[in-house]
């Protein structure tokens, strides 16, 4: 039985609903993402929290995440 594991990440460029939809669209083909969850920050950095049954690498996000049309925000 795998471990369930969340992770947040920062991105920034998403306005509305739609934006929501392509993000969550886009990080959910990545094998082993369980779920994504999105609190959006108009104007600012949304919250996006990925759920995975293994370790997903910030690359395959960041790519994800690119492909949808946004950015991640690195630290």
């Amino acid at each position: 039985m795998s471990d369930i594991m969340s992770t947040d990440y920062l991105v920034t460029g998403m306005t509305c609903g739609h934006c929501v939809a392509s993000v969550t669209e886009e990080v959910s083909a990545i094998d082993s993402v369980e779920g994504v969850s999105v609190e959006l920050v108009n104007g600012g950095a949304s919250v996006v929290r990925v759920t995975s049954a293994a370790p997903v690498s910030d690359e395959q996000i960041r790519a994800a995440v690119t492909e949808a049309g946004y950015t991640l925000v690195t630290s």
